[in-house]
Protein backbone atom coordinates (compact mmCIF):
# COMPACT_ATOMS: atom_id res chain seq x y z
CA UNK A 1 0.00 0.00 0.00
CA UNK A 2 1.31 3.82 -0.98
CA UNK A 3 2.31 5.57 2.01
CA UNK A 4 -0.22 8.15 3.11
CA UNK A 5 -0.59 10.63 6.00
CA UNK A 6 -4.41 9.74 6.59
CA UNK A 7 -6.33 6.68 5.42
CA UNK A 8 -8.48 7.45 1.88
CA UNK A 9 -11.29 5.57 2.99
CA UNK A 10 -14.79 4.67 1.52
CA UNK A 11 -18.09 4.27 3.63
CA UNK A 12 -20.10 1.74 1.92
CA UNK A 13 -23.75 1.76 3.76
CA UNK A 14 -25.71 5.15 3.42
CA UNK A 15 -28.35 4.56 5.79
CA UNK A 16 -28.86 5.33 9.64
CA UNK A 17 -25.64 3.28 10.83
CA UNK A 18 -23.59 5.07 7.44
CA UNK A 19 -24.83 8.91 8.80
CA UNK A 20 -24.00 7.93 12.54
CA UNK A 21 -20.26 7.25 10.56
CA UNK A 22 -20.06 10.48 8.72
CA UNK A 23 -21.18 12.24 12.20
CA UNK A 24 -17.50 10.21 13.52
CA UNK A 25 -15.58 11.30 10.73
CA UNK A 26 -16.42 14.66 11.95
CA UNK A 27 -16.12 14.16 15.65
CA UNK A 28 -12.33 12.86 14.57
CA UNK A 29 -11.31 16.10 12.58
CA UNK A 30 -12.75 17.87 15.07
CA UNK A 31 -9.77 16.64 17.37
CA UNK A 32 -6.87 17.75 15.10
CA UNK A 33 -6.00 14.28 14.99
CA UNK A 34 -7.74 12.74 11.90
CA UNK A 35 -5.64 9.84 9.87
CA UNK A 36 -9.06 9.50 7.75
CA UNK A 37 -9.60 10.93 4.30
CA UNK A 38 -12.98 10.16 3.48
CA UNK A 39 -12.80 10.06 -0.63
CA UNK A 40 -15.71 7.93 -1.24
CA UNK A 41 -19.40 6.89 -0.40
CA UNK A 42 -21.18 3.87 -1.58
CA UNK A 43 -24.45 2.61 -1.44
CA UNK A 44 -26.93 0.75 -3.83
CA UNK A 45 -29.46 3.11 -3.23
CA UNK A 46 -28.16 5.92 -5.26
CA UNK A 47 -30.21 8.35 -3.32
CA UNK A 48 -29.01 7.35 0.11
CA UNK A 49 -25.42 7.85 -1.54
CA UNK A 50 -26.27 11.35 -2.88
CA UNK A 51 -27.26 12.23 0.35
CA UNK A 52 -24.69 11.05 2.36
CA UNK A 53 -21.94 12.71 -0.09
CA UNK A 54 -24.21 16.11 0.64
CA UNK A 55 -24.02 15.26 4.14
CA UNK A 56 -20.23 14.87 3.90
CA UNK A 57 -19.74 17.82 2.54
CA UNK A 58 -21.66 19.85 5.00
CA UNK A 59 -19.61 17.84 7.99
CA UNK A 60 -16.24 17.82 6.16
CA UNK A 61 -16.58 20.42 3.48
CA UNK A 62 -15.58 18.46 0.70
CA UNK A 63 -17.89 15.91 -1.72
CA UNK A 64 -16.78 12.62 -1.67
CA UNK A 65 -17.38 11.19 -5.15
CA UNK A 66 -20.28 8.25 -4.87
CA UNK A 67 -20.47 4.65 -6.03
CA UNK A 68 -23.49 2.73 -6.44
CA UNK A 69 -21.79 -0.80 -6.41
CA UNK A 70 -18.87 -2.18 -4.37
CA UNK A 71 -17.05 -3.70 -7.39
CA UNK A 72 -16.81 -0.29 -8.75
CA UNK A 73 -15.90 1.12 -5.48
CA UNK A 74 -13.02 -1.52 -5.04
CA UNK A 75 -12.16 -0.48 -8.02
CA UNK A 76 -11.17 3.02 -7.25
CA UNK A 77 -7.79 3.79 -6.94
CA UNK A 78 -8.44 6.80 -4.93
CA UNK A 79 -10.28 4.37 -2.07
CA UNK A 80 -7.19 2.90 -0.22
CA UNK A 81 -9.70 1.67 2.78
CA UNK A 82 -13.79 0.33 3.25
CA UNK A 83 -15.49 1.74 6.39
CA UNK A 84 -18.64 -0.93 6.27
CA UNK A 85 -21.50 -0.29 8.04
CA UNK A 86 -24.21 -2.74 5.83
CA UNK A 87 -26.45 -5.00 7.55
CA UNK A 88 -24.50 -8.35 8.81
CA UNK A 89 -26.28 -10.63 6.27
CA UNK A 90 -24.24 -8.60 3.45
CA UNK A 91 -20.70 -8.45 5.41
CA UNK A 92 -19.28 -11.12 3.85
CA UNK A 93 -20.12 -10.52 0.03
CA UNK A 94 -18.91 -6.54 0.88
CA UNK A 95 -16.06 -7.33 3.26
CA UNK A 96 -13.97 -10.40 1.09
CA UNK A 97 -13.92 -8.54 -2.17
CA UNK A 98 -12.16 -5.57 -0.25
CA UNK A 99 -9.62 -7.83 1.64
CA UNK A 100 -9.03 -9.83 -1.63
CA UNK A 101 -8.08 -6.34 -3.10
CA UNK A 102 -5.62 -5.91 -0.64
CA UNK A 103 -7.75 -3.26 0.68
CA UNK A 104 -8.07 -2.69 4.50
CA UNK A 105 -11.72 -2.90 6.39
CA UNK A 106 -13.16 -1.56 8.96
CA UNK A 107 -16.69 -4.07 9.63
CA UNK A 108 -19.00 -2.81 11.81
CA UNK A 109 -20.51 -5.47 14.41
CA UNK A 110 -21.51 -8.35 14.39
CA UNK A 111 -18.70 -8.93 12.38
CA UNK A 112 -20.49 -11.86 10.49
CA UNK A 113 -23.84 -13.74 10.65
CA UNK A 114 -22.47 -16.88 11.61
CA UNK A 115 -19.19 -18.23 12.61
CA UNK A 116 -18.47 -19.51 9.02
CA UNK A 117 -19.20 -16.21 7.75
CA UNK A 118 -16.49 -14.52 10.29
CA UNK A 119 -14.44 -17.02 9.06
CA UNK A 120 -14.45 -16.47 5.61
CA UNK A 121 -13.77 -12.96 6.33
CA UNK A 122 -10.91 -13.54 8.59
CA UNK A 123 -9.54 -16.28 6.25
CA UNK A 124 -9.55 -13.40 3.35
CA UNK A 125 -7.63 -11.06 5.65
CA UNK A 126 -4.82 -13.57 6.67
CA UNK A 127 -4.53 -15.15 3.04
CA UNK A 128 -3.37 -11.68 1.73
CA UNK A 129 -1.98 -9.27 4.66
CA UNK A 130 -4.81 -7.49 4.75
CA UNK A 131 -6.48 -5.41 8.01
CA UNK A 132 -9.23 -6.42 9.23
CA UNK A 133 -10.85 -4.44 12.38
CA UNK A 134 -14.30 -4.85 14.13
CA UNK A 135 -16.14 -1.63 14.80
CA UNK A 136 -17.34 -2.02 18.32
CA UNK A 137 -18.01 0.95 20.20
CA UNK A 138 -19.07 0.03 23.49
CA UNK A 139 -16.34 -0.39 25.01
CA UNK A 140 -14.23 2.75 23.26
CA UNK A 141 -16.40 4.68 26.32
CA UNK A 142 -13.98 6.10 28.77
CA UNK A 143 -16.38 4.84 31.84
CA UNK A 144 -15.69 1.25 30.37
CA UNK A 145 -11.85 1.81 30.00
CA UNK A 146 -12.01 3.30 33.63
CA UNK A 147 -14.03 -0.17 34.56
CA UNK A 148 -11.28 -2.43 32.80
CA UNK A 149 -8.54 -0.80 34.68
CA UNK A 150 -10.39 -1.35 37.79
CA UNK A 151 -10.65 -4.91 37.28
CA UNK A 152 -7.24 -5.76 35.83
CA UNK A 153 -5.90 -3.95 39.16
CA UNK A 154 -6.33 -5.32 42.70
CA UNK A 155 -9.22 -3.65 44.20
CA UNK A 156 -11.59 -6.18 43.66
CA UNK A 157 -9.65 -9.35 44.63
CA UNK A 158 -10.39 -12.46 43.26
CA UNK A 159 -13.06 -12.15 41.02
CA UNK A 160 -16.04 -14.34 41.26
CA UNK A 161 -18.74 -13.21 38.75
CA UNK A 162 -20.29 -10.57 36.16
CA UNK A 163 -23.63 -9.81 35.90
CA UNK A 164 -25.33 -7.90 32.58
CA UNK A 165 -29.09 -7.92 32.81
CA UNK A 166 -31.05 -5.17 30.12
CA UNK A 167 -34.54 -6.10 30.73
CA UNK A 168 -37.93 -4.39 29.88
CA UNK A 169 -39.52 -2.62 27.05
CA UNK A 170 -42.72 -3.11 24.74
CA UNK A 171 -43.92 -4.38 21.46
CA UNK A 172 -42.54 -2.23 19.09
CA UNK A 173 -39.75 -2.71 16.39
CA UNK A 174 -36.37 -2.40 17.78
CA UNK A 175 -35.03 0.72 15.58
CA UNK A 176 -36.14 -1.08 12.02
CA UNK A 177 -38.06 -4.21 11.26
CA UNK A 178 -34.99 -6.18 9.63
CA UNK A 179 -33.94 -6.30 13.18
CA UNK A 180 -36.28 -8.86 14.07
CA UNK A 181 -35.66 -11.07 11.18
CA UNK A 182 -33.10 -14.05 11.65
CA UNK A 183 -31.99 -13.97 8.20
CA UNK A 184 -30.60 -10.43 8.64
CA UNK A 185 -29.12 -10.56 12.22
CA UNK A 186 -31.96 -10.47 14.36
CA UNK A 187 -31.58 -7.92 17.57
CA UNK A 188 -30.91 -10.45 20.07
CA UNK A 189 -27.77 -10.83 17.83
CA UNK A 190 -27.08 -7.44 16.99
CA UNK A 191 -27.39 -6.14 20.84
CA UNK A 192 -26.40 -9.53 21.93
CA UNK A 193 -22.49 -9.18 20.54
CA UNK A 194 -21.67 -5.51 22.44
CA UNK A 195 -22.61 -7.39 25.73
CA UNK A 196 -20.62 -10.24 24.56
CA UNK A 197 -17.47 -7.75 23.51
CA UNK A 198 -17.73 -6.17 26.51
CA UNK A 199 -17.38 -9.38 28.78
CA UNK A 200 -14.42 -10.79 26.54
CA UNK A 201 -13.25 -7.02 27.23
CA UNK A 202 -13.32 -7.15 30.52
CA UNK A 203 -12.50 -10.68 31.48
CA UNK A 204 -10.20 -11.96 28.67
CA UNK A 205 -11.32 -15.74 26.83
CA UNK A 206 -14.65 -17.35 26.72
CA UNK A 207 -14.73 -21.40 27.85
CA UNK A 208 -18.16 -22.40 27.85
CA UNK A 209 -21.99 -21.02 26.99
CA UNK A 210 -25.21 -22.46 28.46
CA UNK A 211 -28.95 -20.54 27.72
CA UNK A 212 -31.21 -19.77 25.09
CA UNK A 213 -32.05 -17.12 22.80
CA UNK A 214 -35.86 -16.82 22.14
CA UNK A 215 -38.76 -14.40 20.60
CA UNK A 216 -39.93 -12.64 23.81
CA UNK A 217 -42.69 -10.70 21.27
CA UNK A 218 -44.10 -12.94 18.62
CA UNK A 219 -45.79 -9.70 17.13
CA UNK A 220 -43.71 -6.27 17.04
CA UNK A 221 -45.89 -2.87 15.61
CA UNK A 222 -44.14 0.26 13.91
CA UNK A 223 -43.33 2.75 16.15
CA UNK A 224 -45.13 5.28 13.77
CA UNK A 225 -48.25 3.04 12.04
CA UNK A 226 -49.17 0.51 14.42
CA UNK A 227 -48.46 -2.01 11.57
CA UNK A 228 -47.12 -5.45 13.37
CA UNK A 229 -44.82 -7.33 11.83
CA UNK A 230 -43.98 -11.30 12.95
CA UNK A 231 -40.47 -11.65 13.93
CA UNK A 232 -38.12 -14.77 12.46
CA UNK A 233 -35.28 -14.09 14.45
CA UNK A 234 -34.59 -13.89 18.28
CA UNK A 235 -34.74 -10.37 20.09
CA UNK A 236 -34.11 -12.06 23.64
CA UNK A 237 -30.81 -13.80 24.91
CA UNK A 238 -30.64 -15.43 28.90
CA UNK A 239 -27.07 -17.47 29.34
CA UNK A 240 -24.55 -17.97 31.44
CA UNK A 241 -20.92 -17.92 30.48
CA UNK A 242 -17.84 -19.59 32.01
CA UNK A 243 -14.78 -17.87 31.14
CA UNK A 244 -10.90 -19.28 30.51
CA UNK A 245 -10.13 -18.02 34.02
CA UNK A 246 -13.18 -19.51 36.04
CA UNK A 247 -15.54 -16.21 36.20
CA UNK A 248 -19.02 -16.80 35.48
CA UNK A 249 -21.19 -14.37 33.64
CA UNK A 250 -24.73 -14.18 33.46
CA UNK A 251 -26.03 -11.99 30.55
CA UNK A 252 -29.72 -11.38 30.27
CA UNK A 253 -31.49 -9.25 27.29
CA UNK A 254 -34.86 -8.84 27.01
CA UNK A 255 -36.61 -5.99 25.11
CA UNK A 256 -39.58 -6.81 26.64
CA UNK A 257 -42.12 -6.82 29.85
CA UNK A 258 -44.48 -3.36 30.14
CA UNK A 259 -43.92 -1.08 33.05
CA UNK A 260 -40.19 -1.99 34.24
CA UNK A 261 -37.22 -1.24 32.57
CA UNK A 262 -34.42 -2.98 34.42
CA UNK A 263 -30.31 -2.06 33.59
CA UNK A 264 -27.90 -3.32 34.90
CA UNK A 265 -24.05 -3.92 34.84
CA UNK A 266 -21.69 -5.04 37.74
CA UNK A 267 -18.40 -6.99 38.64
CA UNK A 268 -18.19 -8.74 41.95
CA UNK A 269 -14.68 -9.91 43.42
CA UNK A 270 -13.55 -11.11 46.81
CA UNK A 271 -13.13 -7.63 48.15
CA UNK A 272 -15.96 -5.34 46.17
CA UNK A 273 -17.86 -4.93 43.57
CA UNK A 274 -17.88 -2.87 40.71
CA UNK A 275 -21.29 -1.21 38.91
CA UNK A 276 -21.07 0.29 35.29
CA UNK A 277 -23.61 2.31 34.04
CA UNK A 278 -25.10 2.02 30.93
CA UNK A 279 -22.58 2.50 27.87
CA UNK A 280 -22.39 5.94 26.11
CA UNK A 281 -24.74 7.77 28.75
CA UNK A 282 -21.79 9.59 30.73
CA UNK A 283 -22.46 7.90 34.05
CA UNK A 284 -19.98 7.47 36.86
CA UNK A 285 -18.84 3.56 37.63
CA UNK A 286 -18.71 2.76 41.17
CA UNK A 287 -16.74 0.80 43.45
CA UNK A 288 -17.88 -0.56 46.48
CA UNK A 289 -15.68 -1.83 49.43
CA UNK A 290 -16.29 -2.65 52.84
CA UNK A 291 -14.70 0.80 54.41
CA UNK A 292 -15.32 2.98 51.27
CA UNK A 293 -17.36 3.66 48.18
CA UNK A 294 -15.49 5.63 44.74
CA UNK A 295 -17.32 6.94 42.62
CA UNK A 296 -16.43 8.20 38.74
CA UNK A 297 -13.28 10.44 38.79
CA UNK A 298 -12.65 8.96 42.80
CA UNK A 299 -11.25 6.07 41.33
CA UNK A 300 -8.69 7.31 38.96
CA UNK A 301 -6.48 8.38 42.33
CA UNK A 302 -6.63 4.46 42.55
CA UNK A 303 -5.47 3.43 39.03
CA UNK A 304 -2.50 6.01 39.10
CA UNK A 305 -0.90 4.20 35.98
CA UNK A 306 -4.77 4.71 33.89
CA UNK A 307 -4.66 6.99 31.32
CA UNK A 308 -6.64 7.67 27.82
CA UNK A 309 -5.36 7.60 24.75
CA UNK A 310 -5.07 11.29 23.14
CA UNK A 311 -8.18 10.89 20.59
CA UNK A 312 -10.37 10.15 23.76
CA UNK A 313 -9.13 12.73 26.17
CA UNK A 314 -9.87 15.54 23.29
CA UNK A 315 -13.33 14.11 22.84
CA UNK A 316 -14.12 13.72 26.19
CA UNK A 317 -11.78 15.19 28.87
CA UNK A 318 -8.82 13.74 30.27
CA UNK A 319 -10.70 12.85 33.75
CA UNK A 320 -13.58 11.07 31.50
CA UNK A 321 -14.36 8.51 34.02
CA UNK A 322 -18.04 10.11 33.79
CA UNK A 323 -19.02 13.36 31.49
CA UNK A 324 -21.89 14.87 30.55
CA UNK A 325 -22.11 15.53 26.53
CA UNK A 326 -25.37 14.96 24.60
CA UNK A 327 -25.56 11.34 23.48
CA UNK A 328 -25.22 12.26 19.40
CA UNK A 329 -22.03 13.73 20.45
CA UNK A 330 -20.78 10.96 22.61
CA UNK A 331 -21.58 8.81 20.32
CA UNK A 332 -19.84 10.42 17.17
CA UNK A 333 -17.08 10.55 19.79
CA UNK A 334 -17.07 6.90 20.23
CA UNK A 335 -17.14 5.80 16.34
CA UNK A 336 -14.27 8.58 15.77
CA UNK A 337 -12.12 6.57 18.59
CA UNK A 338 -12.62 3.51 16.54
CA UNK A 339 -12.01 4.92 12.78
CA UNK A 340 -8.71 6.48 14.40
CA UNK A 341 -7.76 2.85 15.57
CA UNK A 342 -8.31 1.51 12.65
CA UNK A 343 -6.95 4.07 10.30
CA UNK A 344 -3.53 3.82 13.11
CA UNK A 345 -3.47 -0.08 12.34
CA UNK A 346 -3.30 0.10 8.84
CA UNK A 347 -0.93 3.10 8.36
CA UNK A 348 1.37 2.04 10.82
CA UNK A 349 1.06 -1.80 10.14
CA UNK A 350 -0.20 -3.00 13.10
CA UNK A 351 -3.14 -4.82 14.67
CA UNK A 352 -6.18 -2.91 15.14
CA UNK A 353 -7.58 -3.11 19.32
CA UNK A 354 -11.01 -5.32 17.68
CA UNK A 355 -9.72 -7.64 14.64
CA UNK A 356 -11.65 -9.64 12.87
CA UNK A 357 -10.78 -12.76 15.61
CA UNK A 358 -12.71 -10.10 18.33
CA UNK A 359 -15.24 -9.55 16.65
CA UNK A 360 -15.56 -13.89 15.50
CA UNK A 361 -15.47 -14.68 19.32
CA UNK A 362 -17.80 -12.16 20.27
CA UNK A 363 -20.46 -14.05 17.35
CA UNK A 364 -19.60 -17.11 18.73
CA UNK A 365 -19.88 -16.35 22.23
CA UNK A 366 -23.43 -15.24 21.34
CA UNK A 367 -24.10 -18.22 18.87
CA UNK A 368 -22.74 -20.28 21.38
CA UNK A 369 -25.95 -19.33 23.95
CA UNK A 370 -28.00 -20.10 20.83
CA UNK A 371 -26.99 -23.63 19.89
CA UNK A 372 -26.96 -24.49 23.64
CA UNK A 373 -30.74 -23.81 23.98
CA UNK A 374 -31.06 -25.92 20.41
CA UNK A 375 -29.30 -29.05 22.29
CA UNK A 376 -30.44 -28.97 25.81
CA UNK A 377 -26.60 -28.68 27.11
CA UNK A 378 -23.81 -26.49 27.72
CA UNK A 379 -21.42 -26.06 24.55
CA UNK A 380 -17.74 -25.14 24.46
CA UNK A 381 -16.00 -22.27 22.51
CA UNK A 382 -14.28 -24.76 20.73
CA UNK A 383 -17.18 -26.65 19.35
CA UNK A 384 -18.51 -23.42 18.68
CA UNK A 385 -15.56 -22.01 16.49
CA UNK A 386 -14.80 -25.65 14.87
CA UNK A 387 -18.58 -26.52 13.51
CA UNK A 388 -18.57 -29.41 15.77
CA UNK A 389 -22.20 -27.14 16.66
CA UNK A 390 -24.06 -25.40 14.53
CA UNK A 391 -27.34 -26.48 13.78
CA UNK A 392 -28.83 -22.87 14.56
CA UNK A 393 -26.38 -21.37 11.97
CA UNK A 394 -26.91 -24.03 9.40
CA UNK A 395 -30.06 -22.78 7.31
CA UNK A 396 -27.77 -18.96 7.53
CA UNK A 397 -25.11 -20.53 5.97
CA UNK A 398 -27.01 -22.22 3.52
CA UNK A 399 -28.89 -18.72 2.91
CA UNK A 400 -25.37 -17.39 2.43
CA UNK A 401 -23.33 -19.84 0.17
CA UNK A 402 -21.09 -21.10 3.04
CA UNK A 403 -22.87 -24.78 3.15
CA UNK A 404 -24.00 -26.77 0.98
CA UNK A 405 -27.74 -27.41 0.66
CA UNK A 406 -29.13 -30.08 2.58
Amino acid sequence: MPEFDRLPICLVGCGGMGMRHLAGYAALAGTGLSNTDLVAVCDICAESAERAAGEAERLLGRRPRVHTSVSDAIADPAVAGFDVVTDVFSHAAVVIPALTARKPVLCEKPLGLTVRACKAMIDAANRTGTNLATAENYRRDPPNRVAKAVIDSELLGHIHLMSQFSVGGDDQVIITPWRHMKARGAIGMDMGVHYTDIIQYYLGPFESMEGHGFIAEPIRRLRDTGEPITPTGEDSVVGTLRMRSGVLVQLSYVPSGRGMRWYQRSVHGRLGSLEIPRDRSGGAPVLRLADRTLRGRELLAELPEFELDEVTARLFGRDAAEYEIPFPRADAGHIAIELHDFAAAVLGNRAPEIDGDGGLTAVAALLGIYESGLLGRAVTMDEVLDGRVSGYQDELDRALGLLAPA
